[in-house]
């Protein structure tokens, strides 16, 4: 889960809100993790996925898409086997993945903000 770990220092690094990420091999075949992180507005929301990006391009592992980036009120992020959701908070609120992906165990990193607490 190194790659998880990067991805939630990029987004902290960013002053993204509220990061949580998720071990979902158990309950999904499509991918191992979601990271799910709240910007402030969009141009936050696109600073955090530009961050997350670039983290990627520095471990040799550039994002195989992004969408959502016209409105930037749900950017996602395919990381591969990690897919990235940074959304702003009424559109995270409304979506609610922490609920729908329940059954997911939440990741913990020592040395980093508790998951879902905002800077």
């Amino acid at each position: 889960m190194e790659k998880v770990r990067w991805i939630v220092e990029a987004a902290h690094e960013r002053k993204a809100q509220e990061v949580v990420a998720l071990d979902v091999r158990g309950v999904a075949s499509f991918a191992d993790a979601f990271v799910i992180a709240t910007g402030t507005s969009d141009r936050h929301v696109l600073a955090v996925v530009e961050a997350i990006a670039d983290a990627g391009r520095q471990h040799g592992s550039k994002p195989l898409g992004i969408e959502g980036q016209e409105d930037a009120r749900w950017v996602l992020l395919d990381m591969g086997d990690v897919i990235v959701h940074v959304f702003l908070q009424d559109v995270r609120a409304h979506y609610d993945l922490e609920r729908l992906w329940s059954d997911a165990a939440q990741i913990r990193f020592e040395g980093l903000p508790e998951p879902g607490a905002t800077p």
